[in-house]
C-alpha cells in the first residue's frame, strides 16, 4: 500500500527542515490533536499512540542530509516506512511530502487506508510548527 500526502511549503530552509525532522522528539509537534501518547525512547525511536488505534514505534532508518528522512516500523508485524522528501525552493521556503509504503493483507489495508491517509496529511500540514 502506498500513499502520499499533499506538498507542504514550509518558510524555512531545507537544512533546518532536515535537521528538525532527524531530531525525532520533534515529531510530537507534527502529531494531531487525538495524540494518546508520545514517547521517545532513544535519538532514533519514538513511540506514539492515536485515540482508538494501536500504540507504534517509529525508528529513524535513514537520512539523506537536506533532502529525505526515512521512518520504519520497528514491529515486523506491521511492516512500514515512513519518508519525508524535503526539496529546497529557495533559502526560505522548503516543500516536504510524505510517502507511506506499507505490506498489508487486503482487508488491513481497507482498515488502515483512510486513518493513514489522513494521519500523513496532518504530519505534512503541521510542518509549518517546526
Amino acid at each position: 500500500m502506498n500513499l502520499e500526502s499533499p506538498k507542504t511549503n514550509v518558510a524555512q530552509s531545507a537544512e533546518y527542515i532536515f535537521n528538525a525532522l532527524t531530531d525525532i522528539k520533534n515529531f510530537e509537534k507534527l502529531m494531531p490533536e487525538n495524540i494518546a501518547k508520545f514517547e521517545v525512547i532513544d535519538e532514533n525511536c519514538f513511540e506514539f499512540g492515536l485515540k482508538g488505534m494501536p500504540e507504534i514505534k517509529l525508528v529513524k532508518k535513514e537520512a539523506t542530509p537536506n533532502s529525505k528522512v526515512i521512518l520504519g516500523a520497528a514491529s515486523s508485524k506491521l511492516p512500514f516506512t515512513l519518508t519525508a522528501n524535503i526539496t529546497a525552493i529557495s533559502e526560505s521556503s522548503t516543500d516536504v511530502q510524505l510517502f507511506f509504503e506499507g505490506e498489508f493483507n487486503a482487508m488491513m489495508a481497507m482498515m488502515v487506508k483512510g486513518p493513514i491517509t489522513k494521519f500523513i496529511e496532518t504530519l505534512a500540514g503541521n510542518m509549518n510548527k517546526l
